[in-house]
């Protein structure tokens, strides 16, 4: 035998050795931790249960209740959290990784003079922030013209090559021809789009299957969009088309998430059977009791509407309403009557990632209870999104965490005191 064979003999040896050495031996416990906190939110319940803890195996919780009913295992890292408030992770429903505030950059500049790996940093940057800010699922809705880069920094995120949420991508959006993307350009240009234009029975197929094919969990349609005559909020696809749009999608086991701030395209939306409403600005009592009756929830994306407006000058607390805001007051406090299901989901993006726990305060401040508010960020979000392993603080379920300081049931404020997160059982760095 050469030299260099014996060489690489004697690495691959080591190397087998040294792998023997780290596998853990067979029937050997996973790692656990103790979560001792001042309290437990019950997400289904709503109430929280004090002097109760959580025992985490693995990526898994193992068992909940009192502290003193929980038989703790040998060598198990006891974490101690006074005066916290433990909550299942937070789950962001409406977010939009690819973009950063517009007060800094506007939207069409970003969609057509950003490079795409400006924007991939900033996506890592903000995901990272996401997590640390609790959140540890996102649904992100759409790109806005970074192609199928989230399918990527989905990937990234569950092969543990960047920190970030759980994530449910939805790639590029689905938009009809001449409703969506940067405007004011010649003619003869035909510039790059903030989503995919597609048109008809044929061509929403087409486009809901190549967004699949790309990598996309959920598939988004924009019901409606500013473009009547005078920029008018005007209905884009017919029913027949968004029809389509969910029919192919079901085939697949995928869902559909309708951007739709007007009546008729909420109505039309509903009528096509999405899963999803998506801010819902302007709707009338007739079409949520539609909502009600068919299940179909409204994500209301409070933030991102008051956002546009603080970034206009708008001074919240001591300058008027302006009327888009007051109607989204009376709009959502209509769909409480209603009794229509409430998603967490901010349309963060428009604002900084990790500030996302604004929504939850705003869900509050336009009429919910902040037990409402935590059960919609938590329990209500999971249901909705069809992730069953998440949301509640059960046993079998993942070990996605965060606890806060105080207690956010009394003042929902306190989502913004992190002190502890955890997703999969790993706990995450809060510094940096």
């Amino acid at each position: 035998m050469g030299s260099s064979m014996r060489w690489a003999m004697a690495v691959w040896v080591l190397a087998a050795v040294t792998l023997s050495a780290q596998a853990p031996a067979a029937g050997h416990d996973m790692a656990t931790e103790l979560l001792v906190p001042a309290r437990v939110f019950d997400a289904p319940a709503g109430t929280t249960l004090d002097g109760w803890a959580v025992l985490v195996r693995g990526d898994r919780i193992a068992s909940v209740g009192p502290r003193s009913s929980i038989k703790v295992p040998a060598g198990t890292r006891v974490i101690d959290l006074p005066n916290a408030t433990l909550l299942p992770g937070l789950i962001e429903g409406h977010s939009h990784l690819f973009l950063h505030p517009y007060a800094e950059t506007s939207w069409s500049d970003q969609v057509l003079k950003e490079p795409l790996a400006l924007r991939v940093a900033r996506a890592t940057v903000a995901a990272r922030r996401t997590l640390q800010a609790g959140f540890t699922t996102e649904r992100d809705l759409g790109t806005e013209g970074a192609g199928y880069a989230d399918a990527g920094l989905e990937q990234a995120i569950n092969e543990g090559i960047i920190p970030g949420p759980r994530l449910l991508v939805v790639t590029r959006a689905i938009v009809a021809t001449g409703s969506y993307g940067p405007s004011g350009f010649d003619p003869r240009w035909d510039v790059p789009q903030g989503a995919e234009e597609a048109d008809g029975v044929e061509g929403i197929t087409h486009a809901v299957r190549n967004q699949i094919k790309h990598g996309a969990d959920w598939i988004k349609v924009y019901a409606d969009h500013e473009w009547g005559p005078n920029g008018e909020t005007e209905p884009t696809f017919t029913i027949e088309e968004l029809k389509t749009a969910v029919e192919v999608a079901r085939s697949s086991g995928r869902y559909v998430a309708a951007h739709a701030r007007g009546n008729e395209g909420v109505r039309r939306a509903v009528l096509a059977g999405v899963t999803t409403i998506e801010h819902g600005d302007s709707v009338t009592p007739e079409v949520f009791k539609m909502m009600v009756d068919r299940g179909i929830p409204l994500c209301p994306t409070l933030s991102g509407t008051e956002v546009g407006f603080i970034r206009e000058g708008w001074r919240k607390g001591v300058d008027p309403m302006p009327p888009a805001v007051a109607l989204k007051h009376r709009t959502f406090k209509d769909a409480l009557a209603a009794g229509v299901t409430i998603c967490n989901g901010s349309d963060v993006g428009a604002y900084p990632h990790g500030d996302n726990a604004r929504e939850i305060e705003l869900l509050v401040e336009y009429g919910m209870t902040p037990v409402q508010a935590l059960k919609s960020a938590t329990v209500v979000d999971a249901r909705v999104f069809h992730l069953a392993d998440r949301g509640s603080i059960a046993p079998g379920l993942l070990a996605d965490l965060v606890a806060v300081e105080g207690d956010p049931t009394h003042d929902i404020h306190a989502l913004h005191h992190v002190r502890f997160v955890m997703k999969g059982g790993q706990v995450v760095p809060l510094g940096g």
